[in-house]
Formats: C-alpha cells, structure tokens, sequence
C-alpha cells in the first residue's frame, strides 16, 4: 500500500457543507483545481463553491492487484507518479493539465488522451466511486459494495456528468502494466493517404495505441511486446517523433494557439474524411477531429450529425451551447436521473444543459 504524503480525509466537511446547502436549498459548484471550467454553461443560478482539494491522498494501491484508489482532490500528476514507481499506467491517458488536474475532474469531466480508442474510455476504468448525493448521504458505489440505482452502474455514470449527479469524493480505478516496448513515427503524407494507411493497419492488426494526422504528416504510436513493434516499425517506416503525444494530450501543439473557437467532434470508427470550415487535426485515427473555426455551431454540428457522431465547444462561442443537443428520449433520461440522484438539484445547475 502506497499513502500521500498530504493526504487528507476531510469527507466530514464536504458532508457538511452539502447537507447545510440542501437544508437552505442553496446550489453548489464544484470545483476541484478548475482546469476544466471552460468547459460547459455557466450555472443558471447563484452558486457557492464547494472545493475538493483538501479531500485529498492515496487510500490504497497494491500494483499486484492493479487497482488504485484516491479522494477526489488528488492531483492526477501524484496518482501517475505512483502507477510510474510500478511501471503501471492509466491507460486512458487522461490529460494532466501541466499536472493541476484532479482525479475528481478527471473522472468527471471523462477527457481521455490519444490511446482512448485502442485501450478505452475513463468510464471503462472506474470500478467503483464514493460519492455524496442529492439526499446529504455519503455512499459507496461499485467495488465490494454494490449499490445502484434504477439499475444503473453509478460509478460509471459519474464519468461524463460534470458534478451534475454528486460530488465524487473517492474513485478506485482499474491500471495496467505499461508496454514492454513502445515506438512513435511520424509519415509525410496527405490526409486521405493517411486514412488508408490507418484502415490497413487496423486489419493488420497492427499494434497502434495512437493515430493523429495534422499538417501533412501521420503521427503513429505503436505499444506492446518487442517483436511485435519492432515488425510494426519496420513495415511503416519514418522517422522516431518521441514527444508528441504528450503535447497532443496537453493541448501544446501550435494548433491549439489558434485564436478560433475550439470544436471536438467525435465521430465513429473509420468516418471517412468530410470538409470541415477552418483548420482541422484528425487523432483517435480520425475518430476524434479537433476543429477551430468561426463558422455557426449549427453548420459545425449539423456536419458532426451527418456523420453520425456530435461536436462539444471547448471555447466560448457566440451561439453555441458547449454541448450537442440530446434527443428528447434522451434528454428525458437525463432529467429523470437528475431529479432520482439530485432531488433538491443543488450539484452544478445547468452546467451541462439547462435542464439538467
């Protein structure tokens, strides 16, 4: 077992303060190092603030078992750090935020990085969560302990909800070993070029855990047991590119300086290319397209839904909701387990949608 340094369990207060907000229906906002504030409406109501920060510290990690769990104001950068001592890693490589990030943000806001679609979402990792709920109860979810709602996994329903459904306060995540040997390449070539030569690689079974194409030239990453990336490097080709991942992750790339809104389309397996209006990069193997552009959100997000996918804002933006708008079904559900886990709606108001 491996313990914070700083750790801290102040759970007692976070209770506290969510409890006294119920009683004088006062809604919250959560926050944890907010290095995704930018992200989502701004809250249909007054707020106070609630912070995480404090609720802080490895509870228990055993490398054997491949499970870690951390309160919630853990700095992501600290739970790395411990998974790298034993050559393990989160393998949906959230982004860090020059390390700010915290583990509460990371499961709520459910960002994954460049490996996303080969080794899986943040959901797909979350085993089980502590969560404080609409009701002032501090429960455990997932795990050893089993308690659901509707029959829904309300651990995994955290990941993606934005502090809209309850504060998280500790989170057991399922790691992994890191590769045995790991390359990254970079290819001149054009973007269709690209998208061909990433459609035989997938059935070649070739072993990428990273595909993004930007400014004429294919950056691919390639993990797994030595002989196996060694035959992947020899049948691709090109030059060794080692940081560009982490820069991709981050969100350092010069692209990102672009003063243009910033779109994420998401966007199924093997999407073939589609004009887009301004300047794009393709990762994710073309299933992630990062966009910035001026053009109206109802052009950018009628083009995400023709291709069957959908277009969240990372920017502020003239006309836009920072999210694709739901279909009624389910914009229904999303209020129903609002109003199940969050009945005085006190988490968050409106920062997702405006119902919700």
């Amino acid at each position: 077992m491996r313990r914070d340094s700083l750790s801290f369990d102040d759970s007692a207060r976070l209770v506290d303060e969510v409890q006294h907000a119920i009683a004088r229906h006062e809604p919250l906002s959560i926050r944890g190092a907010a290095t995704k504030a930018f992200l989502g409406r701004p809250a249909t109501t007054s707020t106070r603030e609630i912070d995480t920060r404090t609720h802080r510290g490895i509870v228990s990690y055993d490398p054997s078992e491949l499970v870690i769990t951390a309160r919630a104001g853990t700095p992501l950068a600290e739970i790395n750090a411990a998974l790298d001592e034993a050559n393990q890693m989160l393998p949906c490589e959230p982004p860090t935020h020059d390390g700010m990030a915290t583990l509460g943000g990371v499961v709520a806001s459910g960002l994954a990085g460049p490996r996303r679609p080969w080794a899986g979402s943040v959901r797909d990792f979350v085993l089980g969560c502590r969560v404080i709920t609409g009701e002032g109860k501090h429960l455990r979810f997932g795990g050893q302990v089993m308690k659901n709602v509707a029959g829904f996994d309300v651990s995994r329903l955290m990941s993606g909800s934005f502090g809209c459904l309850g504060l998280i306060t500790e989170v057991s995540l399922k790691v992994l070993p890191k590769p045995r040997a790991s390359s990254s390449l970079v290819i001149a070539m054009d973007a269709s070029e690209a998208m061909r030569e990433l459609s035989a690689w997938r059935r070649a079974a070739l072993p990428v855990s990273g595909a993004c194409f930007i400014e004429g030239a294919l950056h691919v990453r390639l993990e797994g047991g030595t002989g196996s990336v060694q035959a992947a490097v020899d049948r691709i080709g090109g030059a060794l590119d080692q940081r560009f991942w982490e820069d991709l992750r981050e969100q350092r790339l010069a692209f990102f300086d672009d003063p243009r809104p910033l779109w994420r389309l998401s966007l199924p397996n093997a999407t073939p290319l589609i004009d887009l209006p301004g300047a794009a990069l393709l990762d994710w193997a073309g299933a992630q397209r990062w966009l910035k552009s001026d053009a109206r959100a109802t052009d950018i997000r009628t083009i995400a839904s023709a291709a069957g996918g959908h277009a969240t804002c990372f920017a502020a933006h003239r006309d836009a909701e920072p999210f694709h708008p739901l279909p009624a079904p389910l914009m229904r559900l999303h209020e129903q387990l609002k109003a199940r886990l969050d009945p005085h709606r006190i988490f968050n108001p409106g920062r997702m949608y405006a119902a919700y």
